[in-house]
C-alpha cells in the first residue's frame, strides 16, 4: 500500500515497521564478541593503569589476556621475571574479561604510542560460559582482536595461542574453546599472525588437567605458568628476533 501527499510517495506505517524491524533483527545478529564494551570498578582503574605504563614507553612485549594472563602477576610471578622482564613484557591481563572488553581496552590507550615486538595474545574462555556464546562467536572476537591490533601495532607480530583447556577431564566447555581455537588458528599467515596450541602440555596422556597445574581446574599453577612459558619460548624468541 502506498500512501500519496504531495506528489511524493510515503511508505505507510507497515512498511516502515517492517524495515525497522529487519535493521534491528539485523543488528542483533552481531555477536557481542566484537562489540567493544568497558567494565566498571577496578576494571577500569587496571585499565587506567595499563595506559599509565604504556604512556612510559620501553615496551619490548605484550601479553594480552584475562585473568589467566593477569595471573602473570601471582602464581606466575617467578615465570615472568625469568622469561619476560629483560624483555621489557607489560602485563595486559583483566580477571573476567571477555573479547569484548580487550577490544574496548585496544581502543582506549593500552596500546597507545607503543611499538612492540609481538603480542601474545590469549582470550575466549569467559565468553564460552553456558550459552553465552558460541565456537564461531568466540573465534570473531579473536579475529577482531588481531585486525585490532594488526591497525593499532603494524609493526608488531602477533602470537595467537588456542584458548587453554579447563576443566578436570574433557567436557563441552573445553570442546567449544577448542573448535574457536581450530578456527582462529586460519587468521595465521606466518608472516605478521602466527597461531600456537600448547593445550596438550597442561594434561596428562588421557587428557586429565591435574591440580598441580591447574587448581581449580582452570587457573595456572606456578608448575603451570612454567609450563606456559617454557612451550611458548622458541616461537617467543623467533618474533622477536633473538639468536
Amino acid at each position: 500500500m502506498k500512501l500519496r501527499i504531495g506528489g511524493r510517495l510515503l511508505l505507510t506505517c507497515s512498511i516502515l515497521c517492517w524495515a525497522l524491524a529487519s535493521v534491528s533483527l539485523a543488528e542483533d545478529k552481531v555477536p557481542t564478541t566484537v562489540q567493544p564494551v568497558p567494565r566498571e570498578g577496578g576494571w577500569m582503574q587496571r585499565h587506567e593503569g595499563f595506559n599509565k605504563r604504556v604512556a612510559a614507553g620501553d615496551v619490548g612485549l605484550l601479553l594480552i589476556g584475562d585473568s589467566i594472563t593477569q595471573g602473570w602477576e601471582g602464581a606466575g610471578k617467578e615465570a615472568w621475571a625469568k622469561y619476560y622482564t629483560p624483555r621489557k613484557a607489560v602485563n595486559l591481563g583483566i580477571g573476567g574479561d571477555r573479547t569484548q572488553h580487550v577490544l574496548w581496552r585496544l581502543d582506549h590507550g593500552n596500546v597507545e604510542g607503543i611499538k612492540p615486538k609481538l603480542a601474545v595474545l590469549m582470550i575466549g574462555t569467559n565468553n564460552s560460559n553456558g550459552a553465552d556464546n558460541t565456537a564461531e562467536e568466540i573465534a570473531a572476537g579473536i579475529e577482531a582482536i588481531v585486525k585490532k591490533l594488526r591497525e593499532k601495532l603494524p609493526e608488531t607480530k602477533v602470537l595467537v595461542l588456542a584458548v587453554f583447556p579447563r576443566g578436570e577431564k574433557p567436557n563441552p566447555q573445553r570442546e567449544k574453546n577448542a573448535k574457536a581455537s581450530e578456527l582462529a588458528a586460519k587468521l595465521a599467515d606466518n608472516q605478521n599472525v602466527f597461531y600456537l596450541d600448547i593445550g596438550k602440555e597442561f594434561l596428562t596422556p588421557d587428557g586429565t588437567l591435574t591440580k598441580e597445574i591447574m587448581p581449580d581446574y582452570l587457573h595456572l599453577s606456578p608448575a603451570g605458568y612454567e609450563i606456559w612459558a617454557k612451550s611458548i619460548e622458541p616461537k617467543v624468541k623467533e618474533l622477536l628476533g633473538e639468536k
